[in-house]
């Protein structure tokens, strides 16, 4: 880890940030707050899972309909200079501030209901917007069309794709007409100049969503902080990028894992595998602009499934799959190639390597080999000859300890369900015996995270206010999947006692292992 020093962060996703200001989720504008928060706390990792735009009705950021573009439920609207907020009649009325205050007092996020209610605000912005900058062609609107055009890339296909889909009633690309599906380009000229505004509505969107996120990332960066991404391994099958290049994906197939104790039958993800045949023909173009574009969001990044850039699991529907490659030394020299080309794209930013699960010993090796670090989940790490706990003081310098991941239970809920024998062994690795009370074992829990070898570690936001509630719940579909919200404002954590408190404690523990400075 090039930029990471012996450090600590917290993982959160942004949707979760609370603030005075917001609409029922997290906003781009509030992470300085939030990270001034938590280097209060001794942190300063601030690791946000992915932020690529969903299409509606989607909660799970790991399967985007875009690889590129951030979500637009993410803009704070009072820094949108186009609206009039003086008097927020220009752009709510009665009932939608009725609506903006219900959704902001919701423990949950409802994504569908601020989705719709931000998409209202953003329309009279771009109305405000067309009329006052665009027609008379201002600084700003040259500002928008430079940014069009330097971000053409991915932003001209992620805009028509909107456009189309809105078009369409919504309905994916796998559902349009012929021309429109397989990109006639007579048919995809015709549709850019009829969709237009549509088109140039969106681009402002993402135009607004660089603004605020360059705004966010210099005041962290003048906090002295860091921020940390997450980069899913693929995007949903009714994305943009799959539609506009469709050659570098499987068509008819699915991705998932092969069959464990757990799953008998594997698991089906539903999302598109890769052609790599395709990919490679380009010199991975598209991978390699993805990866420099998460580049530039963050100073360093979790790449999400990497065994998968060594064998994908790949399968018809309902049916068994076989893995792509199918053999282990072609496996091992692809994923060789595809970590080079990760490496080499990601430029200054650090690559940080999600190996969790049933990992080939030969992808191990491989990152070993560049540097490359993976995760350190404390109780999945056991000694392969005795199959007792490791001591986290000797986990490798280029690693990441954590407790937990937004996949499993925050490491209080875990101790809660632990086998005796499994308590046991923390126990005496925190060197506490059975007698020792909640808040002595809560300390020693972090305690032990904390004097790990890794050069990073990481806690869940809920594990640094001491919470059981979940951010995912692999295997499960309902609206307790990705709604997590932080219990109140940053502005009142900040002020409440115990978690002032809890702060303290924290930071005291990271300084005295190293990870923060007084």
């Amino acid at each position: 880890m090039r930029t990471l020093d012996r450090t600590a962060g917290v993982t959160l996703p942004l949707s979760a940030i609370r603030s005075s200001r917001d609409w029922g989720v997290g906003e781009i504008a509030d992470l300085p707050m939030c990270a001034a928060w938590l280097k209060s706390a001794g942190f300063s990792v601030l690791q946000l899972l992915p932020v690529y735009e969903l299409a509606e009705g989607e909660t799970s950021p790991y399967g985007a309909r875009t690889a590129f573009g951030l979500d637009p439920i993410f803009l704070s609207i009072s820094e949108i200079a186009d609206l009039d907020h003086a008097t927020n009649a220009d752009f709510l009325s009665e009932d939608d501030e009725r609506e903006r205050q219900r959704l902001t007092s919701l423990d949950r996020v409802d994504f569908l209901a601020v989705r719709a209610l931000k998409e209202k605000a953003l329309a009279r912005a771009f109305e405000n917007f067309w009329v006052r900058e665009w027609v008379p062609q201002t600084a700003r609107a040259k500002d928008l069309a430079a940014f069009s055009e330097r971000e053409a890339g991915w932003e001209s296909d992620l805009a028509l794709y909107v456009a189309i889909r809105e078009e369409q009633n919504r309905m994916g690309w796998e559902s349009w007409s012929a021309p429109l599906r397989y990109r006639d380009p007579t048919s995809l000229a015709d549709a850019r100049h009829r969709l237009a505004e549509r088109i140039l509505r969106h681009q402002y969107e993402q135009w607004q969503l660089a603004k605020q996120w360059g705004n966010a990332r210099v005041a962290i960066d003048g906090l002295g902080m860091k921020v940390m991404g997450d980069l899913p391994f693929v995007v949903g099958r009714e994305s943009a990028d799959v539609w506009a290049e469709q050659r570098l994906f499987q068509e008819g197939m699915s991705l998932g894992a092969p069959p464990d104790e757990l799953t008998p039958k594997g698991q089906d993800w539903g999302l598109p595998p890769y052609n790599w045949k395709n990919l490679a023909e380009s010199d991975f173009a598209w991978l390699r602009a993805r990866v420099r574009h998460a580049s530039r969001l963050y100073h360093a990044f979790r790449v999400d499934h990497l065994v998968g850039y060594f064998r994908q699991y790949v399968r018809k529907p309902n049916a068994l799959g076989v893995f792509d490659p199918a053999n282990e030394p072609d496996q091992k020299e692809h994923g060789k190639v595809l970590l080079a080309v990760l490496a080499e794209a990601a430029d200054d930013a650090d690559l940080i390597a999600e190996d969790l699960g049933l990992i080939p010993k030969f992808v191990r090796e491989t990152m070993s080999a560049l540097g490359l670090p993976g995760y350190k989940v404390l109780l999945w790490e056991r000694d392969e000859k005795t199959n007792a706990l490791r001591e986290p003081a000797t986990y490798e310098a280029s690693s990441v300890a954590t407790w937990s991941t937004h996949d499993t239970q925050p490491i209080g809920a875990w101790w809660e369900e632990l086998k005796q024998t499994e308590r046991a062994e923390l126990l005496a690795l925190m060197k506490l015996d059975d007698k020792a009370t909640p808040e002595t074992i809560d300390e020693g829990l972090f305690a032990l995270l904390f004097r790990a070898g890794s050069r990073l570690a990481l806690v869940l936001v809920t594990e640094l206010l001491g919470e059981r509630a979940r951010i995912n719940e692999p295997g499960t579909v309902g609206a307790h999947n990705w709604t997590y919200r932080l219990p109140s404002t940053v502005e009142a954590l900040v002020l409440h006692e115990p978690t002032k408190e809890r702060c303290v404690r924290f930071r005291a523990q990271l300084i005295a292992n190293g990870r923060a400075t007084k």
